[in-house]
C-alpha cells in the first residue's frame, strides 16, 4: 500500500521574488535578459513541486522592494523564496523579510556549476555573483531579528533544488499546523499526566485550532447510517484488511457502522486530526463507540486524516506531521525490549496507519481489550521494513512544544498475534541505552512511527516554526 494523502489538503503558498543590482542594467545590457531568464527556469522549477507559487517578479532596487514585500504581504503566503541571481543589496530584500509574515528562504543559484573564465567578461561573470550579497542579507537579517536560511547551488543542481523541495515540504506542514482543524473527542486517559493537554498550547505553539466533540456527536451520526453506507463501508472493509477468524461478523458491522459515522464527524466539523477516549461503563452505548472506533479511525489515518485514542492529541499532531511529510505514521509506544535480537518492539493497540503496513494489514477479534473496557475488532500489522523515523511532539515545564525524533531500522521478527501494531526496531545500538535516551527526551509515552529517513525535513520544520528539535542517537 501506498500513504495517501485527503482528496483536499491546503496546498502551501510559496512567494517568489527574484533580483538583482539596478545600477548593473546600462552598464551590461545583455545581462538583465539572461538573470531574467534564470528567474523563469527557477520559476518553473517551483512550479513542479506540490504548491502554490505566487511570483511577484524582478526587483531592481529598494522601492521595487519594498512594493513586492507589500504584494506577498496580502498574499498570506507560508514561505517566501526569494532568489538572487546577482549582487543586489539588503535594503531590497529586508523589507520582504520584515513584512511579510512568512519565513524567508534565500536561494542562490547561478547559471551552471562554474564559469569559462577564459572568455567570460565582467557582465557574464555578474549572472555567477548571487552569492556574493548572501553574507551581507545573513548580517542584515540577524541585526533586524529575522532568522536566516539559504539554498546555494546552480539552476540544474539536483541536489539544491532537493534542499528547497525539503523547506517547501516543512512550509506545508507549517501551513497544515497552523490552519489546521484538531479534533478532541471524550475524556482523557485517567491518571496519564503526559497526555494531558492545555488546549490554549496548541494555538501558542503551532497555531491552528482545537474543536472540542463529544460522544454524542459521533452517537447521532452512528444512528443515521443507512443500509447502503454500511454495506459500503464492509466492502471497503474487507478489501483493505485480511480478516482474522476470530472476528464476530456483529462485531464488523458494528465497528463498520461507526466507521461510516466517524467520516461524517470528520467531514461536518472539517477535522484534519482526532484524538479520542472514552471509559465507558457496563456496554452503554458510549462505552460501545469507543470499543468501535479503531476500524474507522485506521481507515482515515490511512486517507490522511490522523485519529489516535487515548486523548493524545499531541501524538495526532505527531503523526499528521508525519504524514504530510509523506511518512504516514503510525499511533506508537514501548512494548518491550529484545536483548537477544537487539531491537525494541514498538507499537500499539487500536488504530494504526495502514497505508504503510508491510503486508495487508489484519482485523482480528477481541473479547477483551487490555487497559480499555469494551470488545470488538482491532487492527494488526508490522509497518514496511527499512528506515524509520519516530516523531513526536513534546512538552517543557515552561508550555513550550519540542520535536523529538530518532531515526532507525524495522527488521524482521517474531511479533505477538494480540491485534496490536508491533515493530521491531534496531537503533543500531544496547536496546537498553537507547530506551534510556528517548525517554529522557520528554517526548511522552506515545508518538508516531513514520516510514524513511526524516531528521532533514524535520531540522526544516523546526527552523520554521520555531519548534526546539530533540535528536535521540545513543
Amino acid at each position: 500500500m501506498t500513504v495517501r494523502t485527503p482528496a483536499v489538503a491546503r496546498k502551501p503558498r510559496i512567494g517568489l521574488v527574484a533580483g538583482g543590482l539596478g545600477a548593473y542594467w546600462p552598464q551590461f545590457p545583455d545581462l538583465l535578459p539572461q538573470l531574467r531568464r534564470s528567474a523563469g527556469r527557477v520559476t518553473a522549477r517551483m512550479r513542479e513541486f506540490d504548491a502554490e507559487v505566487v511570483d511577484v517578479g524582478f526587483i531592481s532596487d529598494a522601492r521595487e522592494g519594498a512594493e513586492a514585500a507589500e504584494k506577498l504581504r496580502a498574499a498570506d503566503c507560508d514561505l517566501i523564496v526569494g532568489f538572487l541571481t546577482t549582487y543586489m543589496t539588503a535594503t531590497m530584500l529586508v523589507p520582504v523579510a520584515q513584512r511579510s509574515g512568512a519565513p524567508v528562504l534565500l536561494i542562490n543559484l547561478q547559471p551552471t556549476p562554474s564559469m569559462d573564465h577564459a572568455s567570460f567578461d565582467t557582465g557574464q561573470w555578474l549572472a555567477y555573483c548571487g552569492a556574493c550579497p548572501l553574507p551581507e542579507m545573513a548580517n542584515a537579517f540577524e541585526r533586524v531579528g529575522v532568522p536566516f536560511r539559504s539554498v546555494s547551488g546552480h539552476l540544474e543542481d539536483e541536489r539544491a533544488w532537493g534542499r528547497i523541495g525539503r523547506w517547501i515540504r516543512a512550509a506545508g506542514v507549517r501551513s497544515v499546523l497552523r490552519h489546521g482543524r484538531h479534533g478532541l473527542m471524550g475524556h482523557l486517559y485517567p491518571g496519564m499526566y503526559d497526555v494531558s493537554t492545555d488546549l490554549t498550547m496548541v494555538p501558542a505553539n503551532l497555531g491552528g485550532h482545537v474543536e472540542v466533540v463529544e460522544f454524542d456527536d459521533l452517537r447521532v451520526r452512528v444512528e443515521r447510517v443507512g443500509d447502503g453506507e454500511l454495506t459500503a463501508k464492509l466492502d471497503e472493509t474487507r478489501e483493505v484488511f485480511e480478516l482474522a477468524d476470530s472476528v464476530v461478523e456483529d462485531d464488523l458491522r458494528w465497528a463498520a457502522r461507526v466507521s461510516v459515522g466517524l467520516d461524517r464527524l470528520v467531514a461536518d466539523f472539517d477535522l484534519d486530526s482526532l484524538a479520542y477516549y472514552h471509559r465507558g461503563l457496563d456496554g452503554e452505548i458510549h462505552e460501545r463507540l469507543g470499543a468501535g472506533m479503531i476500524l474507522g479511525s485506521s481507515l482515515l489515518t490511512a486517507r490522511g486524516v490522523p485519529a489516535c485514542g487515548e486523548y493524545e492529541l499531541r501524538t495526532s499532531l505527531a503523526m499528521l506531521i508525519a504524514d504530510r511529510l509523506g511518512a504516514g505514521g503510525s499511533f506508537t509506544e514501548l512494548q518491550a525490549l529484545d536483548f537477544t535480537a537487539g531491537v525494541v518492539e514498538m507499537g500499539h493497540d487500536g488504530p494504526g496507519h495502514l497505508a504503510i503496513s508491510e503486508r495487508k494489514p489484519l482485523l482480528r477479534g477481541l473479547g477483551v481489550y487490555h487497559g480499555k473496557r469494551g470488545w470488538g475488532v482491532s487492527v494488526e500489522f508490522d509497518v514496511r521494513h527499512g528506515p524509520v523515523t519516530l516523531v513526536g511532539v513534546g512538552q517543557g515545564r515552561d508550555g513550550r512544544y519540542r520535536l523529538v525524533a530518532a531515526e532507525g531500522e524495522i527488521v524482521p521478527g517474531p511479533h505477538l498475534e494480540i491485534g496490536n501494531t508491533t515493530s521491531r526496531v534496531d537503533f543500531g545500538c544496547d536496546p537498553g541505552e537507547w530506551t534510556d535516551a528517548w525517554s529522557a527526551s520528554g517526548v511522552g509515552h506515545h508518538w508516531a512511527l513514520a516510514t524513511g529517513r526524516l531528521l532533514p525535513e524535520l531540522r526544516a520544520l523546526s527552523g520554521l516554526t520555531g519548534l526546539d528539535l530533540v535528536e535521540v542517537s545513543v
